[in-house]
């Protein structure tokens, strides 16, 4: 099977970073891996929506290589059990400054920002993406992230917009159409 996606040859290469890809991808939450909507429950608990189909490219995104990092201003019971589910190694909660909480996990994890990629939605994320070898924004993110992105998705935020960013970090890296392939195959191995 011949992978449907296309995306623009000037857009890949600027994906690709300075290698054979990004080697890490920061994801925002509210905003990007939802809604961003917040409903609030009588007894104040947080209840958020994720996408399953954002769900699966984030696995992609493990599979193919590419660490998939979560950093957030919030904490919750919600995204802490999302996070957990998908199997993410590294996710920082209520991190009020994220430029500091980012660096101090690619610095543990001997990363340089040229090789990493981040999506975010708001002002919290402009240092991020500033920084970042690749910068991308849901389609429902604020005007001045938009400005600074490399790539802004067709999706919104909680409705497939990171599984469009994992999508295009998995085809500029050259690992889309292997994983694409192996999800063709049966589990006895036909």
């Amino acid at each position: 099977m011949v992978p449907a996606l296309n995306f623009a040859p000037e857009l890949l290469l600027r994906a690709q970073g300075t290698g054979l890809g990004m080697k890490a991808a920061i994801f925002d939450v509210d905003g990007v891996l939802t809604d961003g909507q917040l409903y609030i429950g009588e007894g104040g608990e947080t209840v958020k929506a994720f996408s399953t189909l954002d769900g699966h490219g984030l696995k992609l995104l493990r599979q193919g290589g590419i660490a998939p990092l979560v950093i957030t201003g919030r904490d919750s019971p919600a995204v802490r059990r999302r996070v957990a589910d998908l199997g993410l190694a590294h996710a920082l909660y209520g991190q009020q400054d994220k430029l500091a909480a980012a660096q101090g996990l690619l610095d543990a994890l001997g990363l340089a920002w040229p090789d990493v990629a981040a999506m975010g939605d708001d002002w919290p994320d402009l240092p991020l993406l500033a920084r970042a070898g690749f910068a991308c924004a849901p389609a429902n993110a604020h005007a001045e992230v938009k400005a600074l992105a490399h790539h802004v998705t067709a999706a919104h935020g909680g409705h497939g917009a990171a599984r469009e960013f994992c999508d295009l970090l998995l085809v500029a890296a050259g690992r889309y159409a292997g994983l694409l392939q192996g999800h063709l195959r049966t589990l006895d191995g036909a």
